[in-house]
């Protein structure tokens, strides 16, 4: 039996994120956007206010960047 292993399509986006004020803002991201199927990995850091996000299809970066506006954390790009 051959096993083969598919080369990850995975993409990942590390964005600043100017609302940010706290562990608490960093958590509710990581709650919301990590809800998103698709979504793998979602980190943070309340002090440089940065939040990188790893996903598979069918979440894409559109998706995930809309949901940080509903959710009142828009990305600075």
């Amino acid at each position: 039996m051959m096993i083969i292993e598919r080369e990850s399509a995975m993409e990942k986006k590390t964005v600043h994120i100017p609302g940010i004020n706290c562990g608490h803002c960093v958590a509710n991201i990581k709650r919301e956007i990590g809800e998103l199927k698709g979504v793998s990995t979602v980190e943070g850091d309340h002090t440089s206010k940065n939040v990188t996000v790893k996903w598979d299809p069918p979440a894409d970066w559109d998706q995930i960047k809309a949901t940080l506006a509903e959710i009142g954390y828009p990305a600075k790009e």
